[in-house]
């Protein structure tokens, strides 16, 4: 190798003889354009410059020795990001114990284990009192399994929050891991040109770019041809770069080439990268010095986790790049936003529920303990000294203390009961069930509480391209030999002529980088690379039954005589072709407005040309492309000219004579089409309550034709399609600062922000986030892929990153990453989200049953009969099983599509709602009665021996053991009933849906029939006969019939009933709660009004039908004064401002309105109304002309009438 022979270096020294430094390369990458040649020449001379210092042969490359290479890479840094460094084990456990529930418990573990070891010294006890307290030698012998009980249960919550977290970590970084391993690179070493993985580009490289490329890492431009950057990844100017070496020599890594190819040397890897260092900023790694250490360590551990990210989205990145104006401090704004935003975000809505509520749950407790113990001392205290007149004696203190602490233990043991521990397990298992599933419907969850939020979310900011279209381009419409055809034609219809040309002119005058690979898996779509319009016209040709690939093989492009390649100015492209006869053809497509001019010929229907003049022209403007475009298609225009063989060779150069007086073969109309099942998805979230907005750099024409064919619009309605330009003009002040109340005019009504920049998309997300217009916080959800989305999705409350399309800055941005890029699996987060709340409500109506009753059975038990009906072994059984077991039964119920008919809970809506307030102090009730009943009279019932004050030691008796028994065939039976908390009649539904939940029943079922029949004395029971067996299960059943008989009470009856667990409120509880149960979901009750609703249903037709007729009658006569209020689709189109009054009647859920009762009052105090969900034009025109109150029949659109009919 020329350069330095191996032997002369010193392989350890540091600055490795590289005549120039790390920082100084670092300082030089950071300047842009006339500063860096500037910068270049004082410093270096030029390019070849630093190529001598780096060691490198601009042509050669370098030699590809190992151990020059292993230099490199100590001296200048390895070309990967060291992710962020996972958190270990050990600081998940410590995070996972910061939770208040699991203090109170640890706690009360404490103390209990405390007392259960202090056993006091024996004295006389005949001399101090016969107090006889059902104390039994083992209960004191089994007093530690309480307190390790609860500690195991605590142990249990933190290693499964932990382990959660820990494998979460883990499959996020297997993904990013697998995405990188499959990246190569082209460089040149030792004179080959040979592709090595990404990881592997070292400082001083030769790397060959080309169209199409993402470049992996900083470097200077040694030699290049028309090379052309989209730099807005990193600045977030959209317009394409020049580089050359007289202007702009410098690439930055992670910017896509647009066009042109060249050669480059490496100057910057990895962390010292421009990504790099954005990536830095965003916190991904320490310091740098830390990084040197840790990198060698990590390589081991998570196989190189380089900064690059597929290249699959190389082309299209182009194509919806968003501009970021950004004035001069824009960039090192964005940096600062980035650093600002580093905290974690706030508690979830629901953590911040829960845990108000277990602390509420943990002072009642607190309470009930307190007053036990009292109840007990003082019972203890006027017997022994007042009743029986006993003198305190100084040898007996040690046993009266002895009773105190039992005292005490007992009311220690009515707290645990007390304090829900299964909470913070229900919630983990909910959600860890619900991120592994998730991973199954595509969405990879990276923050667990980002799934609970998903299921409040009030509005989505998603992008176009790629998330709600396939980010494919494809020819759907094209005019050939003057016919329209909206669907591409079969082969058969285009005559052979114009097939030829068709042919030749879309294979030779496309670039031969663009082509049509095989799919990469199975039944996948056919892969496209280069430019995306190119491949749309190549994809044309093989849908004609037509294969490109030969007419290349043909014509190898070597042998195109010259081309004029695209450019953004021509907005055309052009081969020349010489025949073997010495004429030559040329073909030329392009914009369509802009080749049509040139054309002076056009084939007919026959394959002949014919003539073509202006008038002509405009007949297709207006006919063809202008309806094209209205449906957001881009139109393009392919067409050819011959020059004859005799003529003088033309000027080539001058291209405008060249490409002039040209037949036309085609115009095709080019779309990016929306995925088949976003408009299905579109529709169930606006059911579901959520609004859709689009949010995109494309062309407000196209953003709004796809609005309209997802969905996100809708003929006739009022809604704001608005660019980036205006919504900027609109939200700023005269100093230009952005101003929240005019930000809160737009949003509401705000459906489409096209040609948008990402701070546009920031200012958005912000402004919605921020705003007090309604009651409830929105929660936003925002799908992103670009680096330059960074920011967005930080602010969001759940950002979902682009697993295909986007950048590692967006996904280490992101809350849950979409594996397949698509839109439904948006939908699918949002059932996920809204289960998990509903399976800890379950959760919730189940525990508190189990925790009421047994309070109040241990605090009576306590004071009347001094001993605890139900044993503190027994206690447990009850408590860790009922509360670990149910949790996992409960939380792990599949979600259903129903989840989607109702609106978001919003962030003050109680975790327990009437309803379930309803269900839990019913059943309660009952378990109550029966527990009592049994244990008050169960000897005469069931003709045994009474429980009831047995003496010291006695054995276990058969009342108790009935009582326990029961009381656990109850909890199972309730179990059941928890499965469904709006009021629904069939508890049963799906419930073999769920195979946990049915495993766990039988099992908790068959362990307790051990428990009984063989627990003896540790758990204090004896055997049971058949008969009391069948008495306790009969028993137990009686909840599921009980639980009907709840169902049938109206709630809107029980005005006396609280909710508990709000949401964390900053300001008082909105008048809206005050008219709670108008909102509140009930089954029961919606099917006692069905009849109801069947007369007012036929009602209602009749009125309709008046109206409807009043309404034309009206709208004949206005038509006439003011025509623009007919709501054609075209003035929807042309004036975003368009507005139809009063075309939002509320429409309620059939549940919503109280049908039987003043309904109009309480309407009044209902939300906003929602934009009017049946958009079908007899609707608006209803409300353009009718008065609400133009005749009394006619039901006004507040009514409960019009409510229900519009709901059905």
């Amino acid at each position: 190798h020329p350069f330095y022979p191996l032997s002369v270096l010193p392989v350890e020294s540091n600055h490795g003889d590289f005549g120039v430094t790390l920082a100084e390369l670092r300082s030089l990458m950071e300047l842009r354009a006339a500063d860096a040649l500037h910068k270049i020449q004082e410093c270096y001379g030029d390019v070849h410059g630093i190529c001598a210092k780096l060691k490198t042969s601009p042509n050669e490359g370098l030699s590809g020795n190992p151990a020059d290479i292993e230099r490199r890479e100590a001296v200048f840094g390895k070309n990967f990001i060291p992710p962020k460094k996972p958190k270990t084990f050990l600081q998940l456990v410590w995070e996972a114990l910061q939770d208040v529930t699991l203090i109170i418990l640890e706690i009360a573990a404490v103390v209990s284990l405390g007392l259960s070891f202090y056993q006091p010294p024996g004295g006389n006890e005949s001399l101090c009192g016969s107090v006889n307290v059902g104390e039994e030698e083992e209960e004191s012998e089994a007093g530690w399994i309480e307190g390790a009980a609860i500690l195991l249960s605590v142990v249990c919550v933190v290693l499964v929050t932990a382990f959660n977290d820990w494998s979460k970590e883990k499959q996020f970084r297997g993904l990013q891991s697998r995405i990188e391993q499959e990246q190569k690179f082209t460089v040149i070493r030792g004179g080959q040109v040979i592709q090595i993985p990404v990881a592997d580009i070292i400082v001083g490289d030769i790397a060959q770019v080309k169209y199409g490329d993402l470049l992996p890492a900083d470097g200077v431009l040694i030699q290049g041809n028309d090379l052309k950057i989209d730099e807005s990844s990193l600045t977030g100017e959209s317009d394409h770069v020049k580089k050359s070496l007289d202007r702009d020599p410098m690439l930055l890594s992670g910017t896509h080439v647009m066009e042109g190819s060249g050669r480059m040397v490496v100057t910057a890897v990895g962390v010292n990268s421009q990504t790099g260092i954005i990536f830095t900023l965003l916190g991904a790694g320490g310091d740098d010095e830390e990084k040197e250490k840790e990198k060698e360590k990590k390589e081991k551990k998570n196989g190189a986790v380089e900064n690059r990210n597929k290249a699959k989205a190389q082309d299209g990145a182009a194509m919806e790049m968003q501009p970021l104006k950004s004035e001069d401090g824009g960039d090192g704004d964005e940096k600062d936003k980035k650093k600002a935003n580093l905290p974690k975000k706030e508690k979830s809505v629901l953590q911040g529920k829960l845990t108000k509520l277990a602390v509420q749950i943990g002072k009642a407790g607190l309470l009930m303990s307190a007053i036990t113990v009292i109840i007990l001392v003082l019972y203890f205290v006027i017997d022994t000294f007042w009743v029986q007149k006993r003198p305190w004696l100084a040898e007996c203190t040690p046993i009266y203390i002895q009773y105190f602490v039992k005292f005490f233990i007992i009311g220690v043991t009515v707290l645990v009961v007390a304090v829900p521990e299964g909470l913070p397990l229900a919630v983990t298992i909910s959600l860890a069930y619900s991120v592994k599933k998730m991973m199954r419907d595509n969405n990879l969850v990276r923050h667990l509480d980002a799934c609970e939020t998903m299921g409040n979310a009030t509005a989505i900011c998603s992008d176009k391209t790629g998330t709600l279209t396939m980010n494919r381009m494809t020819v759907v419409q094209a005019y050939i030999n003057e016919k329209h055809y909206k669907k591409i034609p079969e082969p058969e219809a285009i005559p052979e002529k114009t097939m030829a040309y068709l042919v030749t002119g879309i294979s030779v005058n496309c670039a031969y980088t663009s082509k049509i690979l095989p799919p990469e898996k199975e039944g996948g779509l056919p892969r496209h690379v280069g430019n995306k319009t190119e491949c749309a016209l190549l994809g044309l040709l093989l849908d004609l039954k037509r294969d490109y690939q030969d007419v290349r093989n043909e014509i190898p492009e070597e042998d195109l005589y010259k081309v004029y390649t695209f450019n953004s100015v021509r907005k055309s492209m052009s081969t020349v072709l010489k025949n073997s006869d010495g004429s030559f053809r040329i073909f030329s497509k392009g914009a369509s407005e802009i080749v049509l001019k040139k054309c002076f010929k056009i084939l007919s229907a026959n394959g002949e040309p014919k003539v073509f003049r202006p008038r002509d022209r405009d007949d297709i403007v207006k006919t063809v492309i202008e309806p094209m475009a209205s449906e957001g298609l881009r139109t393009i225009c392919l067409a050819f000219r011959d020059f004859p063989a005799g003529e003088p060779e033309p000027e080539w150069d001058n291209e405008n004579d060249i490409v002039t007086g040209l037949t036309c073969i085609a115009v095709v109309g080019i779309e990016d089409p929306v995925r088949p099942e976003v408009p299905d998805a579109i529709r169930k979230c606006q059911r579901a309550g959520i609004t859709v907005r689009m949010v995109t750099g494309d062309n407000i024409n196209t953003a709004r034709a796809i609005a309209l064919k997802c969905g996100i619009l809708n003929p006739g309605e009022d809604f704001l399609c608005l660019e980036g330009k205006d919504f900027n003009r609109r939200i700023r002040n005269e100093k230009g600062e952005i101003e929240q109340e005019r930000i809160d005019k737009i949003w509401p009504k705000l459906r489409v922000l096209a040609r948008s920049s990402p701070t546009d998309k920031h200012t958005l997300v912000k402004g919605i986030i921020d705003s007090t217009v309604f009651d409830q916080r929105q929660v936003v959800a925002v799908t992103g892929d670009g680096t330059n989305d960074g920011p967005a999705l930080k602010k969001a409350d759940v950002g979902f990153a682009m697993g295909i399309a986007g950048t590692d800055v967006a996904k280490e941005a992101s809350d849950i990453i979409l594996t397949d890029d698509n839109f439904t699996s948006i939908v699918k987060a949002v059932m996920w989200g809204r289960n998990v709340y509903d399976s800890i409500s379950k959760f919730l109506q189940f525990q508190l049953t189990v925790n009421v009753v047994a309070v109040i059975v241990a605090f009576t038990g306590a004071c009347i009969t001094q001993d605890s009906p139900l044993k503190a072994v027994q206690m447990l059984w009850v408590n860790l099983i009922m509360d670990t077991l149910a949790s996992l039964a409960l939380a792990t119920e599949p979600p259903t599509e129903a989840l989607l008919l109702r609106k978001p809970y919003g962030r003050n809506k109680p975790l327990i709602s009437r309803t379930m307030m309803k269900n839990i102090l019913g059943h309660a009730f009952y378990q109550l009665v029966v527990v009592f009943t049994l244990l008050f009279a169960g000897e005469k019932i069931f003709d045994i021996d009474s429980g009831r004050n047995a003496p010291l030691h006695a054995p276990p008796s058969e009342h108790y053991t009935i009582v326990f028994n029961t009381f656990v065939m109850m909890q199972l039976f309730n179990e059941i009933n928890a499965r469904k908390i709006h009021g629904e009649r069939n508890v049963f539904e799906g419930i073999f849906n769920n195979a946990i939940f049915c495993s766990i029943v039988l099992g908790t079922f068959v362990v307790q029939i051990i428990i009984v029949q063989f627990g003896g004395k540790p758990f204090s029971c004896s055997e049971l006969s058949v008969e009391q067996w069948l008495w306790s299960i009969f028993l137990g059943m009686g909840t599921l019939l009980w639980g009907q008989l709840i169902s049938t009470i109206p709630t809107s009856r029980l005005k006396f009933l609280k909710e508990a667990g709000h949401g964390t409120q900053k300001e008082e509880i909105p008048e809206e709660e005050l008219a709670e149960d108008v909102e509140e979901i009930d089954h029961a009750e919606r099917e006692l009004r069905r009849g109801q609703i069947l007369w007012f249903r036929g009602l209602n037709r009749i009125q309709t039908q008046i109206r409807v007729v009043n309404a034309f009658r009206s709208s004949l006569y206005e038509g006439l004064e003011k025509p623009e209020t007919r709501s054609s689709i075209h003035n929807f189109m042309t004036h975003p401002e368009f507005r139809i009054e009063d075309s939002e009647p509320h429409i309620p859920l059939i549940d919503d309105t109280d049908a039987e009762d003043d309904a109009p009052t309480k309407r009044n105090s209902s939300p906003p109304p929602s934009p009017n969900r049946n958009n079908n034009a007899v609707d608006s025109g209803i409300h353009l002309t009718t008065d609400k109150n133009k005749s009394a029949t006619s039901s006004s659109p507040g009514s409960p009438l019009h409510s229900l009919e519009t709901s059905l």
